[in-house]
Order: structure tokens, then C-alpha cells, then sequence
């Protein structure tokens, strides 16, 4: 997943371009890495434009024989999006096999990389070991980051907001672009990397205490779970092992529920559901020195995350009842990613002397030529 900014020419327009891979539901993580960022950024009015792609072709590299989980979770994804506040009046929702664009400029940047520079690639190596690949893996999986050049070029970006595990993805479409400008002339924007300022926020862990929340390890909190489910999840979280007893001094350092506390708790859930502290402060202190019990802690948390999760998943419910509308979002959405990416590959084609039919002096040489002849 990655958030574009695209500037132009001296006016400043701003464009900005963001995905997810559909290969299930979303849930809490998504959530709060990206998708309230993106509702702000949409609703900012600092941008002329914003691309959501969901990158149904980046999902199939590594689910190719599955294509039903991808195609099955395209809705879902769009559906999430919409309940979480994502307004198609001011965002272009798009499916990425469905603008051409972006996988030709992905086989012409294929040419610019070799395979060995992709197998060194860090985050490659780690999605490799991850799935167990070692030599068996799919040339559309290994070429993932030439694909994300695309998407990122085909929009001329210049900033790109990641997490510290896509630098590398980021730092091999800036070769890409360095490649192809000094080739065929100067045509791509090279992007610039924004790390997040919040990294809590970025990568919340799984309920079980592991560093990320996944759907293959079974340790998320959906955004459609039900009060009754999120209570459930929300009393299994991983504290602090060392707190058996109630007198017993806790810990926050690692503690799961204090983790998902610094990301959703307000003063003003003090006053809702636990009077007897100001803030989260005052509720820490309390539970290092001893004398507060796990079940409290998790059941005010328990009564925060219902209250987040339940207006968006009433949301997704309207919106999955009414999907003449949403398959019209996607159809505007798509229509208009396209004529934005058959732009740079116009360029494209241009520079590299391939866009034979509209160039005229391409025509007028070759009939010079064999006329000569």
C-alpha cells in the first residue's frame, strides 16, 4: 500500500495516488495506517486530484492461482473505503487491471532492470522468504517493484508516503527513472520518499501482541465485526504476562491494549466510561504502580473500539445493499485513471520513438527513405 503526491508545473497541481492489494477484508490496521490519512488528505482541499487504486493485477502475482480471492474482494475493498468516509466526489476509486496503461509502461520499465538488481532488492527478499518462494517464484512477483514504478510514474509523482520496509520499492523506481530519462530524455518525475511521523499508527500490532496486524495470522480486528466479536477480540489482547495479580506492578511497554489506547483514546472516553481518570496519563500511572486489573483497561477499550468500528460497519452494510451505485463509482473512477495514465504513456511512447502512427516525422522518414531506394 503507498500514498502519491504529484505536483505540477509552476501552478502547484497536486495529484495524489494511494492503493490496497484485495486479497480479503479490511480491518483495523488499514484503518488507522491509511485510511483515516486519506479521508484528511481528500477532505484537506490542498489537492486537485486523488486516485484510490485497488491493485487487483499486483495482488494476482502472488495468488495467481486463486484469481476468485482477488476478484471476489474487489468489492470489498471499495466497499471499506466508501463506509470509512472515502467521498467519489472527490476521489477517483479505480481497479488497476482496468487501465492498460499501467501494465505496458510496466513491460517497457521491465527492460531498464535486471534480475539480479530485483532478487536485491530487501523488501523483495523478505516477501520471498516470507512465502517460502526460494526459486519457484512467479517473474510477476519478482518484478512487483516495476510494477509499482509504473503506478507511480504513470501519475508523474514526486512524493510518496511509505513505511520504512518500502524504501527499497521507492529507491528502485527513482533507477527506473534515472534509467529511462537518460536513455530516451527526460520524461519521468523521480519520486521522494515521506516517512510517516506516527510509526505507531503505521503499523498497528495484531491483538496477540505480534508487530503487525494480518489477515494469515489470524490476530486482526475487522472493520465489520460486531460488538459482540470486537468485545470478544479486544479480551484475548496480549498485556503484560508479568501482571498476574491485580496489586501486581504492570507494565505499557508492549502491552497491546495500551498500544491500541495511544492510538484511540480521547479525554472524553474518561468522562463516557471510566469517570474515576482524566486521561490516559493518569490511567497508566495507575496500572505501573499496581492496583488495576486487565479486565478494566480492556473493557474501556473494548467500549472505544465499538464505538470507532460500528458507524463504519453500518456504512458498509448501506453500501453493500446498494451496488448498482458503487459498480457506477468504479466505472466513473476507472474512466477517469485512465485518461490520466494514457497521458504519461503518450510521453512514453514519444521518447522512446514508438508511437508510430502519430508521429509524422516517423512517416515522412521512412517514405524518404525507400523512396530513395
Amino acid at each position: 500500500m503507498y500514498v502519491i503526491i504529484f505536483e505540477k508545473g509552476d501552478f502547484m497541481s497536486k495529484i495524489i495516488l494511494t492503493g490496497d492489494r484485495p486479497t480479503g477484508k479490511m480491518h483495523l490496521g488499514h484503518y488507522v495506517g491509511s485510511f483515516k490519512n486519506r479521508v484528511r488528505l481528500q477532505n484537506s482541499g490542498e489537492f486537485d486530484e486523488v486516485y484510490l487504486m485497488i491493485a487487483d493485477s499486483q495482488a494476482l502475482t502472488d495468488n495467481f492461482d486463486n484469481p476468485k480471492k482477488v476478484r471476489d474482494n474487489v468489492l470489498e475493498v471499495i466497499l471499506f473505503y466508501l463506509a470509512c468516509g472515502i467521498d467519489p466526489n472527490k476521489t477517483n476509486i479505480f481497479i488497476q487491471s482496468q487501465v492498460p496503461a499501467l501494465a505496458e509502461l510496466t513491460f517497457y520499465y521491465m527492460n531498464l532492470v535486471t534480475v539480479s538488481r530485483l532478487y536485491r532488492n530487501p523488501t523483495v527478499k523478505q516477501e520471498i522468504k516470507l512465502r517460502g518462494y526460494d526459486e519457484s517464484i512467479p517473474s510477476g512477483f519478482l518484478n512487483y517493484p516495476v510494477s509499482q514504478a509504473a503506478d507511480i510514474t504513470a501519475f508523474k509523482a514526486t512524493t510518496v508516503p511509505v513505511g520504512e520496509d518500502q524504501l527499497p520499492m521507492i529507491e528502485q523506481t527513482r533507477e527506473i527513472v534515472n534509467s529511462f530519462n537518460r536513455i530516451y530524455g527526460e520524461t519521468l518525475v523521480s519520486p521522494k520518499e515521506l516517512l510517516p511521523e506516527n510509526k505507531l499508527a503505521k503499523r498497528l500490532p495484531g491483538i496477540d501482541g505480534k508487530s503487525k496486524m494480518s489477515k494469515s495470522l489470524g490476530n486482526c480486528i475487522y472493520l465489520d465485526d460486531s460488538d459482540e466479536i470486537i468485545n470478544k477480540k479486544v479480551m484475548s489482547m496480549y498485556t503484560d504476562p508479568n501482571h498476574i495479580k491485580v496489586t501486581d506492578p504492570g507494565s505499557v511497554e508492549g502491552n497491546v491494549v495500551f498500544t491500541y489506547l495511544d492510538v484511540f483514546c480521547e479525554d472524553g472516553d474518561f468522562v463516557n466510561y471510566l469517570p474515576d481518570y482524566k486521561n490516559l496519563d493518569e490511567l497508566k500511572e495507575h496500572y505501573k504502580r499496581g492496583g488495576l486489573g486487565d479486565m478494566v483497561i480492556k473493557r474501556f477499550l473494548a467500549k472505544i473500539l465499538c464505538d470507532e468500528i460500528r458507524p463504519i460497519r453500518e456504512k458498509y452494510l448501506e453500501y453493500k445493499n446498494n451496488l448498482d451505485y458503487v459498480f457506477d463509482v468504479l466505472k466513473v473512477g476507472t474512466e477517469n485513471a485512465n485518461k490520466k495514465a494514457n497521458i504519461t504513456l503518450n510521453e512514453v511512447r514519444s521518447h522512446m520513438g514508438i508511437d508510430y502512427f502519430d508521429n509524422e516525422n516517423f512517416i515522412k522518414e521512412m517514405k524518404e527513405k525507400f523512396s530513395n531506394n
